[in-house]
């Protein structure tokens, strides 16, 4: 298992990515930009109170989902870029031949890819952490939340970022990869909150009956949306509501985790066969 994900070509990109100077960079003017959006939000809602100067608890709750909303943006927009070259490039600069001779199998190969693809991006969500002191100092969020929260973001960025390298794998052009990562990530993230609030609003449509509509079409999209999976561990209400409009009581959130599961299982166990392709077993 060692030698599945730390071998020469795990620390090969781990090198490349965080010996750049721009790497330390984008890290600062990221947290430099998000410390400026807590401070300016906290001005603007202290000023609002009345002029009293407080900060109550609802409002640093509020600031919290602000926050997270934003964290998840930034996943569902850099997981494609950074995961949907990492084998076409390869391919694409006559090295991936090479590195199918080394010793190193398929499932470490790809493994590799995706955790090194996705590192600089779970360094940006841990580096911002401190920044959620700001949270705790104002009350409205407890820790478990905070954790939960993280590990909503660390479970989707691996979902997300098995998804490039798969179309990087099964696609020879990088932009055409990531044109189709891209495509696939706005549809799970846009297509199918727009698919859950037609279904929703059909099904309101025919509430004049005196007996409450259910449509459980509107289920299925919205247990594929990372957006409405995080706005409903902060709202409960939402998650009531699109039971009432689906009839299905099954929870919302373990329906995205297994669908998401399968989907990560599936999308690295068919990128590592589709390395090599042409390879036969003996």
């Amino acid at each position: 298992m060692k030698n599945l994900v730390v071998n020469p070509v795990l620390n090969k990109e781990f090198k490349l990515r965080f010996r750049s100077f721009k790497s330390y960079l984008g890290v600062l003017f990221y947290l430099l930009a998000l410390g400026l959006i807590i401070v300016g939000f906290i001005f603007i809602e202290s000023l609002s109170n009345n002029m009293q100067g407080f900060f109550k608890p609802d409002q640093s709750r509020t600031m919290f989902m602000v926050l997270s909303i934003l964290q998840l943006g930034l996943i569902l927009f850099i997981t494609p870029g950074l995961t949907a070259g990492v084998i076409s490039s390869e391919r694409e600069r006559q090295t991936l031949n090479i590195m199918l001779t080394t010793t190193q199998s398929s499932s470490s190969i790809i493994l590799s890819k995706l955790i090194s693809s996705i590192s600089y991006l779970i360094l940006l969500i841990a580096a911002s952490l401190p920044l959620y002191s700001f949270v705790f100092l104002f009350g409205g969020i407890s820790p478990g939340q905070l954790l939960t929260t993280m590990g909503f973001y660390l479970f989707t960025i691996l979902v997300y970022g098995s998804l490039g390298v798969l179309f990087s794998t099964l696609i020879r052009k990088t932009i055409v990869s990531m044109v189709t990562t891209y495509g696939v990530t706005l549809f799970l993230a846009g297509g199918t909150a727009f698919l859950t609030l037609i279904f929703m609003q059909l099904t309101n449509a025919y509430g004049y009956t005196g007996t409450q509509p259910t449509n459980p079409l509107a289920y299925f999209p919205a247990m594929l949306n990372p957006v409405i999976i995080l706005m409903s561990t902060f709202e409960p209400e939402m998650t009531n509501e699109i039971t009432r409009s689906t009839g299905i009581e099954f929870p919302l959130w373990i329906s995205y985790l297994i669908s998401y599961t399968l989907i990560f299982i599936g999308a690295i166990l068919l990128s590592i066969k589709k390395l090599r392709p042409n390879m036969k077993k003996g």
